[in-house]
């Protein structure tokens, strides 16, 4: 099975909360009136687009219908799939890369939504592609993190840098991009901590590391990763707006497509924050995780193609 393939089968559980639920809310209706509206903007709503996202992408609808003259209910379908994917747009957002010596990836992201697995995966396939990757264990408040990089660091085959459970985060970033400059790494990639439950203190950290990561090495970090579940649906929304307030975010790598009706998150991400969606995960495997491309979110979710199309 190919990755589109993958990507359609991940989708399915939105695409039953999402796109079904249209086809439902319009299927043995004949006129067009303001009452398919509102069930159409409730079904956005509830498959977590989110009420300002649901409010303009129901508005586009209604100015399509408006403009085309259409008045059979079921030829909305279609003018929703256009605004659908107008509003996703077709831009494809790579990682930056840094051409002039070793790129820096800070990953943030609150704990529990994968941003260790992400970064394993990354320098997976970074390594995949020839590059010379070092890992750097950041969140050194928990034990647990940093064993879990450590193992992700000897499955991949590559180098990590580590302190003691409890010692400065700060220190680990500085030591890192000394290594990595020394070493003549290609990708660095530094994990961070992400208690939330301690807000403030968490931010005020992740701008300490963004600072010195920043001073050790002008114009890095190149990227700076934020990690999403999206199978908290809205909530990941709200952590992005968190973390945007405290570090430059660049890039969002959303996980867990594979296990969630919340997909519909996706557009709202895409739509509200004026941050693109790089990276997107739809399983376990090491190639699961993925650059976002938003014209095969949507073909995927419509199930439109075949792999090879």
């Amino acid at each position: 099975m190919g990755f589109f393939s993958r990507l359609k089968e991940s989708l399915t559980k939105t695409r039953q909360t999402f796109i079904e639920k249209i086809d439902q809310v319009v299927t043995g209706r004949k006129g067009i009136d303001e009452e398919l509206y509102e069930e159409l903007e409730e079904v956005l709503i509830q498959a977590d687009v989110g009420v300002n996202t649901a409010m303009k992408l129901v508005e586009r609808v209604r100015k399509g219908v408006k403009a085309r003259n259409v008045q059979e209910a079921s030829r909305l379908k279609d003018i929703f799939q256009e605004e659908l994917a107008y509003l996703m747009g077709e831009k494809v957002t790579p990682i930056h890369e840094n051409p002039d010596g070793p790129t820096v990836i800070m990953v943030v992201g609150v704990n529990g939504v994968g941003k260790t697995t992400t970064i394993g995966k990354m320098a997976h396939q970074y390594k995949e592609q020839g590059k010379k990757v070092l890992l750097a264990a950041g969140d050194t408040f928990r034990a647990a993190a940093i064993d879990q990089l450590e193992i992700w660091a000897q499955r991949v085959g590559v180098d990590i840098i580590k302190h003691q459970e409890g010692s400065d985060p700060g220190a680990v970033a500085y030591d890192a991009v000394h290594a990595a400059r020394s070493r003549k790494v290609d990708v660095l990639l530094i994990d961070t901590a992400g208690r939330l439950h301690n807000k403030s203190n968490l931010m005020d950290e992740l701008r300490k590391v963004h600072k010195i990561i920043a001073r050790e090495m002008p114009g890095a970090p190149h990227e700076v990763l934020l990690v999403l579940d999206a199978t908290t649906g809205q909530n990941a929304l709200s952590q992005a707006k968190i973390f945007s307030e405290a570090v430059h975010v660049t890039g969002i790598a959303l996980t867990k497509l594979d296990g969630t009706a919340k997909g519909g998150v996706v557009t709202a991400i895409v739509t509200e924050m004026a941050i693109p969606v790089k990276l997107i995960g739809i399983g376990e495997r090491m190639d699961d995780l993925r650059q976002f491309n938003p014209r095969d979110f949507i073909d995927a979710l419509y199930d439109k193609r075949k792999d090879d199309e």
